[in-house]
C-alpha cells in the first residue's frame, strides 16, 4: 500500500514538472510573441495603430486577403465533401493513388507551388499560349501569374487538403449501411448524401473549413511568387513584409500594427474552432 502512495505521488510530481514546463513553453514561444506584436503596435499611439491600419495599401492588401481567402474556403469546401464522399462511399481502381495526391500540399514547401505555378501559366509556361489564344479570340486580358487568379490559386493550393482531411475520418467511421438502406428504398444520390450522409459530417465540415480560413489568411511563400505589384496583389502578410522591409521607425511599428490584425483574426478564429470542436464533442 505504502508503496502505491509513493507511486501516485512521484506521478503526481511528474504531471506538475510537465505541466510547468508545457505552460512555460507555451507562454515562451506563443504568447509573449503575440503580446510583444500587440504592445509594439501601439507604440506611437493609437492614431498612428489606426492611420496604418487605414492606409490604401493596407485596405487594398485586407481585400485581396479576404478575396483569396473566401475563394480557396468555398472550392475547397466543395472539393472536401466531393472527394470525402468518393473516398469513403465507393470502390474504385486508383482510389488509395487520390487520396494520397490529396496530401501533396503538406509535404511541399508553398514557395515550390508558387514557382510551379509561373512555370505552368507564366510567360514560358506551358499554358501561355492557351491563355493568349483565348485573350486574342474574344478580345479579354486574362492573366494568372502576377494577378488576382494567380493568389487565389495559390491560397487554394495550401489550403486544398484541409476540408478533405477532416470530413473523411467521420465518413469512414460512419460506414455505408444507412446510406445503402436508403438507396434500397429509393432515394436519389442527392437526397441520400442531404439527409443522412451530411448531417454525420456537419461539424467536421465547419471545423474544416475554419482551419481552411485560418490557414489561407496567414499564407506567405506561394503568393509571394505569384504577386509583385502592392496595392493590387499584396496580401497582408506581404504587405506586413514590405513594411518592416521598409526600415524606418514608422514603418516598423505599422508592421506591428498590420501584424496586430492577424494575431486578432487568428484569435477569433481560435475561438470559433474551439466552439466547434465543443459541439462536435
Amino acid at each position: 500500500m505504502a508503496k502505491g502512495v509513493r507511486d501516485k505521488k512521484k506521478i503526481g510530481k511528474a504531471g506538475v514538472i510537465l505541466i510547468v514546463i508545457s505552460v512555460l513553453f507555451v507562454l515562451l514561444m506563443l504568447v509573449l510573441p503575440l503580446v510583444s506584436v500587440i504592445v509594439n503596435s501601439l507604440k506611437e499611439g493609437f492614431g498612428f495603430y489606426f492611420n496604418s491600419l487605414s492606409t490604401k495599401y493596407v485596405l487594398s492588401a485586407l481585400g485581396v486577403t479576404l478575396l483569396a481567402t473566401v475563394c480557396a474556403v468555398l472550392l475547397n469546401t466543395f472539393f472536401g465533401l466531393v472527394a470525402g464522399w468518393l473516398l469513403t462511399k465507393f470502390s474504385f481502381r486508383g482510389k488509395q493513388f487520390l487520396a494520397t495526391l490529396i496530401d501533396i500540399p503538406f509535404s511541399i514547401s508553398p514557395v515550390i507551388a508558387g514557382l510551379a505555378y509561373i512555370m505552368t501559366f507564366g510567360r514560358l509556361g506551358w499554358a501561355a499560349p492557351i491563355i493568349d489564344s483565348i485573350n486574342n479570340t474574344f478580345g479579354t486580358d486574362i492573366q494568372i501569374v502576377f494577378a488576382i487568379p494567380g493568389v487565389i490559386l495559390a491560397t487554394t493550393f495550401v489550403t486544398f487538403p484541409f476540408v478533405s482531411r477532416e470530413i473523411i475520418p467521420v465518413l469512414n467511421t460512419q460506414g455505408r449501411d444507412e446510406e445503402e438502406a436508403a438507396a434500397l428504398m429509393g432515394a436519389g444520390g442527392f437526397r441520400i448524401f442531404r439527409k443522412i450522409t451530411f448531417p454525420h459530417i456537419k461539424w467536421a465540415t465547419i471545423y474544416g473549413v475554419i482551419l481552411c480560413t485560418a490557414r489561407a489568411l496567414g499564407e506567405f511563400g506561394a503568393v509571394a511568387a505569384l504577386s509583385k505589384t502592392r496595392g493590387k496583389t499584396f496580401t497582408l502578410p506581404l504587405e506586413i513584409d514590405a513594411l518592416y522591409l521598409a526600415g524606418s521607425s514608422d514603418s516598423i511599428t505599422a508592421a506591428f500594427a498590420v501584424s496586430s490584425l492577424l494575431v486578432m483574426i487568428a484569435i477569433a478564429v481560435l475561438v470559433l474552432r474551439n466552439f466547434f470542436e465543443r459541439r462536435e464533442l
